[in-house]
């Protein structure tokens, strides 16, 4: 797939190119991902999983209480991959008594905190101006790591890529949500486009394809707690692999996030049943 990731440093891959070429089926870049070994399984492994949560009785008339739980849920199981792992009954009791974080994990959880919350506002922005809505979640989760000039402003060296991810997602697809979403989670990250909160911005940016795409709409699975479940050091490995460009690279990362989805959507199941319990 060449250098950097399935984009390469242009919004087409050479093997979307190839494949053109062999078929004359004017295949994206997406779809030649989606094809790549092992891809379609992980992904239908993935939506079945998806599909289980959103048939839970508990989501009839209670989704936006278990969306609320999975989201704080998901921040502070990204927020603990970028360094500030906290338990989640210490984060819902600071944040149900307006509390203080330690000083050392504030910055990261408020970040963290603030970007679950705007996920939900951002939606139909990011569907028409994704690099837009970059922008903003940056500019919520690196709110006191950097200097205000650097809030939402990616490095010039990445700025052309991170336009070809938006030109890609303008572009019709049938590639699943969840192989989208692992491109976008990888760009974001591949690219170095930030320097500071960079994944809990590509995290959240996971999040939205998944919801904006249909995967899940309602935003109850957490994804993040997924990655945690499956390790930092399989996740740091996994993203090397996808930055470093090459097909079985790129393919390990999108069943990675795959198996992430799966664990995600579990983790949903267990916060319906917490909510049916009356916990």
């Amino acid at each position: 797939m060449g250098s950097g990731g399935p984009l390469g440093s242009t919004p087409v891959s050479n093997h979307a190119r190839a494949r053109d070429e062999r078929d004359a089926g004017r295949a994206d870049a997406l779809t030649a991902v989606a094809a790549l070994p092992g891809v379609a399984e992980a992904v239908e492994e993935a939506r079945a999983a998806i599909d289980t949560l959103r048939a839970h009785p508990v989501l009839r008339r209670s989704a936006e209480k278990v969306s609320a739980e999975s989201s704080l849920r998901a921040a502070r199981a990204s927020a603990a991959l970028d360094g500030a792992d906290v338990p989640l009954d210490v984060l819902r009791r600071t944040v149900a008594a307006a509390g203080r974080f330690a000083e050392a994990e504030a910055p990261v959880l408020e970040g963290a905190l603030r970007v679950a919350a705007e996920v939900g506002a951002v939606q139909q922005t990011w569907q028409r101006a994704p690099l837009q809505v970059l922008a903003r979640l940056h500019s919520l989760a690196a709110a006191g790591l950097t200097d205000a000039e650097h809030l939402g402003r990616p490095r010039p060296e990445a700025a052309a890529r991170l336009a070809g991810v938006a030109a890609l997602l303008s572009r019709p697809s049938t590639a699943p949500a969840l192989v989208v979403s692992a491109v976008v989670h990888g760009e974001v990250l591949a690219t170095g486009a930030f320097e500071v909160a960079a994944g809990v911005v590509a995290r959240a940016a996971a999040r939205l394809v998944t919801v904006t795409r249909g995967l899940d709409p309602a935003a109850v699975s957490v994804p993040e707690v997924g990655i945690v479940e499956l390790g930092e050091a399989a996740y740091q490995q996994a993203l090397a692999g996808y930055a470093a460009g090459a097909s079985d690279g790129v393919a390990a990362w999108v069943r990675h996030c795959a198996a992430a989805t799966v664990l995600g959507a579990r983790e949903g199941v267990a916060v319906c049943e917490a909510i049916r319990r009356g916990g």
